[in-house]
């Protein structure tokens, strides 16, 4: 797999510094370029092909917060802070990791390989086996025959699976256009399954194979059908 191509933004020369300098030393990543203003960054990833932002939080003008809101979405991101209180805000931005200066090379590396094994899962085709998706900072990859079903929170979704429920910052529609052909179909407003958990149906619920009844919604009855 070639290095994934990153930019880092820092309004702290030193900073750039250390990471431009652990950068060098890791092979699965190329930095393409460092800014102290983030303006001059979001122009740069606009015009390039940019994989992943390391993002400082607290800058002039624009914060990293804010940057990775106005980036196009699903873009990876990595926060490097002094400020430790900002957790929640990266938690719900779901970016693949968080870390807190001063940054030690062990640490960072860690950090790089969670974005790296994440490109390579989803860069598989997922291998119509696997659901992968990023939640609490970890990129997981779950047996598709594991997956129970999927219910929608507005801007956030449940993937309640045999062992385990997480939750992932992504609507139903935009899980719906990345894996329905792993599959999955939409069966209510709030809810998607995998068609090989549906045991049987009538006109109103779906039946799993773990005695779980979903509602079927009257506008997704003929496509499930």
């Amino acid at each position: 797999m070639k290095p994934i191509k990153a930019i880092y933004v820092d309004d702290e020369a030193p900073a750039l510094d250390l990471i431009r300098k652990y950068c060098e030393t890791i092979d699965d990543i190329e930095l393409l370029a460092c800014f102290q203003d983030p303006t001059e960054a979001m122009i740069f990833e606009r015009m390039e092909e940019v994989e992943l932002l390391i993002l400082d939080i607290e800058m002039p003008g624009i914060s990293g917060t804010e940057m990775v809101e106005l980036v196009p979405k699903g873009k990876l991101c990595i926060f490097i802070t002094a400020d430790p209180t900002h957790a929640a805000k990266a938690y719900e931005l779901d970016v693949i990791d968080y870390l807190v200066k001063p940054v030690f090379p062990e640490r960072f590396v860690k950090a790089v390989q969670k974005a790296v094994d994440y490109l390579k899962f989803t860069g598989l085709d997922q291998e119509n086996d696997f659901l992968v998706f990023k939640s609490d900072y970890m990129v997981n990859k779950i047996p598709i025959k594991d997956v129970l079903w999927v219910e929608g929170f507005g801007e956030y979704l449940k993937i309640i699976t045999r062992f385990k429920q997480y939750m992932v910052l992504q609507r139903l529609s935009d899980f719906m256009e990345k894996n329905e052909k792993l599959g999955f179909t939409r069966i209510h407003k709030s809810y998607i399954v995998h068609l090989k958990q549906v045991k049987s149906h009538n006109s109103q619920f779906a039946f799993l194979a773990d005695d779980k009844q979903l509602p079927i919604g009257r506008k997704y009855k003929d496509c499930f059908r």
